[in-house]
């Protein structure tokens, strides 16, 4: 058996080799074997995840922290200073080498995606904005571009952290017409049948055979890829819940007074995790499994 440090992840940022180096030698000095180190594993898989979430939780900490403390008369409104926010958490990310300059790229490509999609879905008015602020385009605010982008960075860091690697991927070019036909539902819905439940069963169907396999420390587990769209998903609908409460924006049954977002927008969320690995695929290839002689 290797040790854990010579198991370590390829393509991790300086940071993150330290960070992996120290959970593999904590959980070395506590053996690889009983009950006591599986849930210390779990607990490193657990903080692995959370540290993939950092960009997405700093961003809902600041919209948590601006509906609570930020002054309504404040000359700066609180649109703009999410903007400016969002910004130093980008530049804080790169300059602390916690994310890459190739991933950088595509999580702007997250950012382009989403702020196009936002500007149509406010226009047809399926969720708004408040109206403060300058940094906007027509009525989005800059900052929401971000929130897809912390998606992004979810996705490229714990493709880095985990190692993880897949079996039976299915053909790039179809999940690429997959993820396009999702990504062209979210608009033209509006104006004519709405495929969604066929595109989530072409979906299932395309990567029912694919299982993901990720590394924690010594030990490789796997589940089915559709289990982790699906709890990815689930994951993304709470903090939208929390965002919503906290008014960074508003369906139009919140309008009058805040409720739980409909249980519905899973479906939507669990087509982004579609469009999301895709993306993903452009920088990190999926790798197969290593294969023991």
């Amino acid at each position: 058996m290797n040790s854990g440090e010579s198991q370590q992840p390829k393509n991790l940022t300086s940071v993150e080799r330290f960070l992996d180096r120290t959970a593999n030698r904590w959980l070395a000095s506590r053996g690889d074997r009983g009950l006591r180190s599986g849930l210390l594993e779990f607990l490193v898989f657990g903080l692995k995840q959370a540290w993939a979430c950092l960009f997405g939780a700093l961003m809902l900490i600041a919209i948590i922290a601006a509906r609570l403390w930020w002054p309504d008369d404040a000359t700066l409104a609180r649109n703009d200073a999410l903007v400016i926010v969002a910004v130093g958490i980008q530049v804080l990310m790169l300059v602390t080498r916690l994310e890459t300059g190739r991933e950088l790229w595509v999580i702007m490509l997250f950012h382009i995606t989403g702020t196009i999609m936002e500007l149509f879905k406010t226009g047809v008015g399926s969720w708004l904005y408040d109206p403060d602020g300058v940094l906007r385009i027509a009525g989005v605010p800059l900052f929401t571009g971000f929130m897809y982008a912390a998606v992004g960075s979810y996705m490229v860091r714990v493709y880095r952290l985990m190692d993880l690697r897949f079996d039976r991927y299915p053909r790039l070019w179809l999940t690429a017409i997959l993820a396009l036909a999702a990504y062209a539902n979210f608009f033209t819905h509006h104006f004519v049948w709405d495929a969604r439940w066929l595109i989530v069963l072409a979906v299932v169907v395309t990567y029912w055979p694919t299982w993901m396999h990720f590394r924690v420390y010594r030990r490789t587990f796997k589940m089915p890829i559709l289990v982790a769209f699906g709890l990815v998903a689930t994951f993304i609908w709470f903090a939208e819940n929390i965002a919503t409460w906290a008014g960074a924006w508003a369906y139009p049954d919140q309008v009058d007074g805040w409720e739980p977002v409909s249980i519905m927008k899973l479906v939507s969320w669990f087509l982004l995790m579609l469009i999301s690995v895709v993306l993903v695929t452009v920088v990190y290839p999926p790798r197969g499994i290593a294969r023991q002689n």
